[in-house]
């Protein structure tokens, strides 16, 4: 069985970097332009929020059921979990880094930008990066501890499978 590793923390870094950089680049296409910079709805880091709150408490939930047994945890249900964690710290990261660039856009300017514009970008960075940190707590839920039979399940044919029943063994 191929061991499932955790999700790479540079994919994580430069999906943030993508999105700061399309942030600047959306800001500095407004700006030559002249149109006024793209201000994020509050509703955004609400949501971002709102996501890593979920992740998080089905991350705990999960992990006190398989503290209870590796029988109490439907693998269905945590192998969606682990997927959406990892969907979750991309998107994090993505909308996390995108607020941020529309933010260090406006550092630019020779004007500072009223609170109600530069407001709902830092906390569009902020909401990402709850979400990311959730995300990653609630992937970290979903590693299933070694058992406790002495046997290391990481090891190719410690689990049996269909080549161990005897129809596939060879004579």
């Amino acid at each position: 069985m191929r061991r499932v590793e955790r999700s790479n923390p540079l994919l994580v870094l430069a999906a943030t970097a993508a999105g700061a950089v399309l942030g600047l680049l959306v800001q500095f296409a407004l700006s030559n332009r002249g149109a006024p910079p793209l201000v994020p709805p509050l509703s955004l880091p609400a949501s971002l929020v709102l996501i890593a709150v979920v992740l998080l408490v089905f991350g705990i939930r999960l992990r006190r059921a398989l503290r209870r047994g590796a029988g109490a945890v439907n693998p269905f249900q945590a192998v969606r979990l682990l997927a959406a964690a990892r969907a979750g710290q991309l998107v994090g990261a993505l909308l996390g880094g995108f607020g941020g660039g529309l933010a260090i856009a406006l550092l630019g300017r020779s004007v500072p930008a009223p609170t109600a514009t530069w407001l709902p970008m830092v906390l569009a960075l902020l909401g990402g990066t709850v979400l990311v940190g959730c995300a990653a707590y609630a992937e970290h839920c979903c590693r299933v501890p070694p058992g406790g039979d002495g046997e290391d399940a990481d090891e190719p044919g410690s689990e049996p499978g269909p080549a161990d029943q005897t129809a596939f063994r060879k004579p």
